[in-house]
């Protein structure tokens, strides 16, 4: 039996890319999972809407694609120094500990306690390598030996479930557009996007920048009233606060390339749905996005480089040539479905 942990996905009223992971994720599961909570009065996991104990079994599996502490889940410590079942997990990245000036504070305080709780688990699978590494050493710079041998998964492109598609049509629209999805914030880089913006419109190229995330309520009102300000004088921005996946998935149709101007990331989901769409990517030369990006599709960008993104866009904007030969790289790249990755999870636990 195959536990699925959906404490936060079942409480969730935004969709982070944790939460598409976690809910991804369980869509390709399917029956083979029991949805389990942890209730922090009854110090234990809770499964149905009667929320009743779950009675685990030595060689069943907890799986978990959430982050945790013992102040968010209480008892939770004694519960992973003697568990019940097998445990196994996905992390996603260590960026609250690397980038904490950057970060939401209530992340910052909870995770070296989650990574710390990672490394009891029998099973765990990094998002990327550069996330392996980064939390082999924490690991080794806390002096903890992990339980497990941390592989690395490859996550779902396919964000909608949708077949991958052509898009020659689009490379001749009139007005071409970019796109730019992630939550509002520093680490995000979306106020140095609009620096660039507001150059490359003053150097007389003609493009529509389309923002879409939610609002970090600790760091992102900044952004979130100056974006608002731009579209009141430029018609060519648009700010989405909220975007389900329809809309999203129209917003990908029309754009000629996607901006990604991040400073950190565990795997960089926005470059992969990019991809399956056959979307180009203008990202930033972080080593953990040149993993997807170095196989096609994608120009990389010095990180916070005005003069050098303004580059990178400029030539998917204008060059039709090299936009078409990026289109190809991206269409003709081999990306995973979250079926498939659902599918190496169910191998390895059963």
């Amino acid at each position: 039996m195959i536990y699925y942990d959906t404490t936060k996905m079942g409480a969730a009223k935004h969709r982070s890319g944790l939460m598409r992971v976690t809910s991804r994720l369980r869509e390709g599961l399917g029956s083979t999972v029991t949805e389990v909570a942890w209730d922090g009065m009854r110090r234990g996991f809770v499964s149905g809407k009667r929320r009743a104990p779950v009675k685990f079994a030595q060689a069943d599996w907890l799986l978990t694609v959430e982050m945790f502490c013992e102040a968010e889940r209480p008892g939770f410590w004694d519960f992973l120094k003697n568990p019940p079942c097998l445990l196994a997990a996905i992390f996603h990245d260590a960026i609250p500990v690397k980038f904490p000036h950057i970060t939401w504070p209530q992340s910052v305080q909870r995770h070296p306690e989650y990574m710390k709780m990672l490394a009891g688990f029998d099973r765990a699978w990094a998002v990327s390598e550069a996330t392996r590494h980064d939390f082999t050493e924490f690991w080794r710079w806390q002096g903890v030996t992990p339980r497990a041998q941390v592989e690395v998964i490859e996550l779902g492109a396919d964000f909608d479930g949708g077949n991958r598609v052509q898009r020659d049509a689009l490379i001749t629209k009139e007005r071409p557009a970019l796109l730019c999805v992630g939550i509002i914030e520093p680490r995000k880089n979306q106020a140095f996007l609009l620096d660039v913006a507001e150059a490359l419109w003053r150097d007389q190229v003609d493009f529509e920048l389309h923002v879409v995330g939610r609002v970090n309520p600790h760091f992102g009102a900044p952004t979130a009233v100056r974006m608002q300000a731009l579209q009141k004088r430029e018609s060519r921005f648009r700010f989405h606060a909220t975007a389900g996946d329809r809309e999203l998935g129209r917003l990908y149709s029309a754009a000629r390339a996607v901006a990604f101007p991040t400073m950190a990331e565990g795997c960089g989901l926005p470059l992969l749905e990019a991809l399956w769409r056959g979307v180009p990517c203008v990202c930033s030369d972080l080593p953990v996005l040149r993993e997807n990006a170095d196989a096609g599709g994608c120009l990389v960008a010095k990180v916070s480089d005005a003069a050098d993104w303004q580059a990178k866009l400029r030539i998917v904007l204008t060059d039709a040539a090299e936009n078409r030969r990026l289109q190809t790289a991206a269409i003709a790249r081999r990306l995973p479905r979250w079926t498939e990755t659902a599918q190496t999870l169910r191998v390895a636990l059963c």
